[in-house]
């Protein structure tokens, strides 16, 4: 979970601080300028080049939380989150796959979840299957994320929302259970969190009625009945 602001201060040494108030109000400024020189469309805004910076000014362990605060300072779009998701680093992309959810994006970045979960990264995977994706990938891709977890071994405590998407969900146990005999078949283990998601997969019990007691015979009718 990348840090906060305030949280960040309290860590960082004080060459790295002032770096990241130069980024942050670099950031800032993109978000209510245009950077881009007339002419020069393909001009880089100063932040990007700060966010792909971050690990070696502020270091590796406040990488995410220093990138994630600017693309929310430079309040970046679709073009500028699929090209520093594009052009970057394994880093790089994992930190903008973990601030997606934080963007006014919509649907729009489906794509770049899309990618990771192409990938065998799992760095990627794990950043993927975050609030973005619970909220936006539909049933057919969110299934097979699921599936490429298990596959990749990332663990399922990854996957935002898990138990209220896989309630109910036929089709997934039918996935799960013909990904657990191919396992099966071919003499290999079948993982853990494999049962674990298909318990979730269950419908939800209909709650009792209120007027049934727990022996369930109905309530006595009252005077006003």
């Amino acid at each position: 979970m990348p840090m906060t602001r305030k949280q960040l201060d309290a860590q960082l040494a004080g060459a790295a601080r002032a770096w990241l108030d130069e980024a942050l109000a670099e950031a800032a400024h993109t978000a209510c300028h245009e950077d881009t020189a007339p002419g020069s469309p393909y001009a880089v805004p100063p932040w990007e080049l700060r966010f792909a910076a971050a690990g070696r000014h502020c270091g590796l362990e406040y990488a995410d939380s220093v990138r994630a605060l600017l693309l929310l300072e430079a309040r970046a779009g679709v073009p500028a989150v699929t090209r520093l998701y594009e052009q970057g680093t394994a880093a790089e992309r994992r930190a903008v796959l973990l601030t997606l959810h934080r963007l006014d994006l919509g649907p729009t970045a489906l794509p770049l979840v899309e990618d990771a979960l192409r990938t065998n990264d799992t760095r990627l995977v794990a950043a993927a299957v975050g609030p973005y994706a619970a909220a936006h990938l539909d049933g057919h891709h969110w299934r097979h994320a699921i599936l490429k977890c298990l596959f990749t071994g990332v663990p399922v405590d990854a996957v935002d929302a898990l138990a209220r998407r896989a309630r109910g969900d036929a089709e997934l146990a039918r996935m799960l259970g013909d990904f657990a005999a191919e396992r099966t078949a071919a003499g290999r283990t079948v993982p853990d969190d494999l049962h674990r998601v298909l318990a979730l997969t269950a419908p939800a019990p209909f709650p009792e009625p209120s007027n049934i007691r727990e022996q369930g015979r109905p309530h006595p009718p009252t005077e006003e009945s």
